[in-house]
């Protein structure tokens, strides 16, 4: 069973994915030690939060077991419509008054239908991991790398620039409109 792993820590978010059945049978709100995702996470102590099957409904920590099954929900987790016809908007409310409605969610259980799993950061370990995911860091760039995406208008005049100036008088002549003589 491969599960989509994200691992949240201070608003940066890293992800990848595991092919492993350690996880089946834990609940939402468990904690478990880092090894068990990645050796690299040595030393990490991660909370699990929240989950989604292979249909995108979430898993919802207060309903158990594994299976799918509707709920009556407000204007919370699994819920963000907002209802028709409310009118005015007023500051400080977001939340729709009264609205309730019927949605498809999993228990709180991960099971084989499981495909995205979250992870918060409780207690760091001896890597950060911006050093165990390299890949996923964006920011400073490495002084010998330089991989920057040019524009077009950029590269054609940075093109005119580096022309000779018979080079650049030749050019001007071919794209001149032609004169058109009246007869």
């Amino acid at each position: 069973m491969v599960f989509k792993i994200n691992i949240s820590e201070k608003g940066k978010t890293y992800y990848f994915e595991l092919d492993s059945e350690n996880l089946i049978g834990m609940k939402i709100g468990e904690n478990i030690k880092g090894e068990t995702l990645l050796p690299d996470l040595k030393n990490y102590e991660l909370k699990l939060t929240g989950a989604s099957d292979k249909a995108g409904f979430p898993s919802l920590a207060n309903q158990e077991g594994t299976e799918l099954r509707k709920v009556l929900l407000t204007y919370s987790k699994g819920f963000k419509k907002k209802p028709k016809k409310e009118g005015k908007k007023k500051k400080g409310r977001n939340k729709p008054k009264g609205l309730r409605m019927k949605k498809s969610v999993r228990g709180n259980t991960i099971s084989g239908d499981t495909v995205q799993i979250n992870f918060n950061v409780l207690k760091a370990g001896e890597k950060t991991l911006a050093e165990v995911f390299p890949d996923q860091v964006k920011g400073k760039k490495e002084k010998g790398s330089e991989t920057s995406v040019k524009k077009p208008a950029e590269t054609t005049t940075e093109k005119l620039q580096e022309l000779k100036p018979e080079e650049k008088q030749k050019i001007k002549e071919e794209t001149k409109p032609e004169e058109k003589s009246e007869e």
